[in-house]
């Protein structure tokens, strides 16, 4: 009766649009099959069948203008492994489940199509915060997905030696938060108690510590703060880690306890014997096994086509954020945001954040786009940054960017994590529509995917010598000089700095490439060494990057990648090319 009603719910949606659509519902999960006459029109139907309730995912197959067709990839049939679960994705979530199955007496793979962990999706372009839950809608998964982890993720960091700081959040409330019609008297009124109350009430129902100050005492913790602000709500516990150091730690801590991580694969087919998982063909060879685990971010949908196990379509949703020079980190304590009303669906705001780098960054922003590579970013969406956030902080110099960067964020049209076991095969675990507050939530999702496993009939048995310890390697710029004196005893290269910005020695760039993961790009030396990452963006220290990368590699430097394939820095050397000229 209930997908009766959903479907009926749908077909008025889709006539309001105008689309020429078939719909079937089986279970919650609405199938949507047809055309319409705009991408924009596509979006918006997804979305809006996606409130509607008890719909438990999305699959939007409606065909619009320019739909771009995916021409499906070969790959080796020949049998390369076995594993009793093979985890699909290396970004953060990947990586987490990937440590957490690293308990137990498993043959844990773990396939990533790209050349490093948290290198190719959404954990890149991560803003780095430990979300406490209190920006979720309340009563959805995501939400308790994200209070659990929070609670977790300091001796997590602990275990894997990662930086996670609790620099608090302010939600700032002003003149200009309320955009409702309104007199101005009643809206002082509301953003004095009764917005502040209702915050707090939240907090205090998910366990979550939070207290309200006055004006005056905001503009003395943050004497730059914008003077419109009427009061505020703190969260002390809101923290910050650094997203690449923490997916690279999971990832190799799990390879200590056993896990076998394959990068440059991608899965190109999954096969189905009797309504159960069989094998995992990738571009080199495939792997049997009776268990996958779908962490592949943007590609979940795509993934789960190949599986005949798709029950939802990732809509991709971007987000760009400014990054500023770290003399700029004078001007807050705390990271903070400004109180908007109405709030943008399934939007907490972004704002003025600190990282544990000693930056500050502004944003993101959040507009749908159709294309899941899109990671530009306009003078538009700049503008639209600065326009957005500097009524929070007026006098902050806008001046000082150094860096933008976009990411994109997997969303599923019921804008809440998908983390369960397919409908209709045995052993394919969903973990999809995994876009923020993702990161904080990782742990607590590790857990509840060990869990589906062991109901879905696998042997969980945990592991007597599990070491839950990674030791990060040295980080001399972190060192008092005592300390650093002795590291460079031990070996000059920690006292021979490559990056000046932020102070990288060649020590630094030699363990990353030599680590259990190896780096063998200049991006992934910036992900573990922020080596790159300063204030002249590696317009001094690449070359010597790129050659350090050629030695330790043992490959001529127009070998040496920027990233992934085809992102080969140089094409030769230049007085050769010249002579070339002059000989033509």
């Amino acid at each position: 009766m209930r997908d009766v009603r959903i479907k009926k719910k749908v077909e008025k949606i889709l006539r309001k649009y105008r689309a020429k659509a078939n719909v079937t519902v089986e279970d919650g999960i609405v199938f949507i099959k047809g055309t319409v006459t705009s991408w924009r029109k596509y979006v918006e139907i997804g979305k809006e069948t996606g409130r509607i309730k008890g719909v438990k995912g999305v699959v939007n197959d409606l065909e619009y203008p320019g739909k771009e067709k995916k021409r499906k990839k070969r790959g080796e049939e020949r049998v390369i492994g076995k594993a009793d679960v093979v985890i699909i994705g290396g970004g953060v979530v990947g990586c987490a489940i990937a440590r957490e199955l690293s308990k137990y007496k498993l043959n844990v793979i773990l396939v990533e199509k790209s050349d490093d962990v948290g290198g190719g999706g959404a954990t890149k372009a991560n803003n780095a915060l430990v979300h406490t839950g209190i920006g979720e809608k309340m009563g959805t998964l995501k939400q308790k997905l994200c209070v659990e982890g929070h609670k977790m993720f300091r001796k997590i960091a602990e275990e894997l030696d990662v930086p996670y700081e609790e620099c608090g959040m302010w939600i700032v409330i002003s003149e200009d938060s309320i955009a409702y019609r309104l007199p101005r008297i009643l809206k002082k009124f509301l953003a004095s108690y009764i917005i502040p109350f209702i915050i707090l009430r939240r907090a205090k129902k998910l366990g979550i510590e939070m207290y309200k100050v006055s004006k005056k005492e905001l503009l003395k913790r943050e004497p730059y703060v914008t003077e419109k602000a009427i009061a505020a709500v703190f969260s002390p516990s809101y923290a910050m880690t650094c997203p690449f150091r923490y997916t690279i730690a999971l990832a190799e801590n799990a390879m200590e306890n056993g896990v076998k991580i394959m990068l440059n694969t991608e899965v190109v087919d999954i096969t189905v014997e009797n309504g159960n998982v069989g094998k995992v063909i990738t571009t080199k060879g495939a792997i049997e096994t009776k268990f996958v685990i779908n962490a592949a971010g943007l590609y979940a949908d795509e993934i789960a086509s190949l599986a005949g196990a798709r029950e939802y379509t990732i809509h991709p949703k971007k987000g760009a954020t400014l990054i500023f020079d770290k003399e700029t980190r004078k001007f807050l304590n705390h990271s903070m945001t400004l109180l908007r009303l109405p709030r943008i669906e399934h939007y907490k705001g972004g704002g003025i954040m600190l990282t544990v780098d000693g930056n500050v960054q502004w944003g993101p922003t959040i507009d749908e786009i159709e294309d899941k590579e899109d990671t530009s970013v306009t003078a538009e969406e700049i503008e639209r940054i600065f326009k957005t956030y500097e009524p929070l902080m007026p006098k902050f110099p806008k001046k000082a960017v150094i860096a933008y960067f976009s990411g994109i964020r997997a969303a599923s049209f019921t804008e809440d994590f998908i983390i369960r076991a397919a409908k209709k095969v045995k052993g394919f675990i969903h973990v999809a529509g995994i876009q923020s507050p993702g990161l904080a939530a990782s742990p607590a999702i590790a857990k509840m995917v060990a869990s589906i496993l062991q109901q879905e009939g696998l042997k969980m048995e945990l592991k007597k010598d599990f070491n839950p310890i990674r030791k990060a390697p040295p980080i001399p710029r972190e060192m008092d000089m005592a300390e650093r004196k002795k590291l460079v005893e031990r070996d000059g290269r920690y006292g021979r700095i490559v990056c000046r910005c932020e102070e990288v020695t060649e020590g630094e760039i030699v363990d990353a490439i030599h680590s259990k993961i190896p780096a063998c790009s200049i991006d992934a030396i910036k992900r573990r060494t922020r080596a790159g990452m300063g204030r002249c963006q590696g317009s001094f220290c690449l070359p010597y990057v790129a050659k350090i990368l050629a030695r330790e590699l043992n490959i001529p430097l127009e070998k040496v990648k920027k990233g992934g394939d085809g992102s080969e820095l140089f094409i030769g050397k230049a007085k050769c090319l010249l002579e070339e000229k002059n000989e033509s």
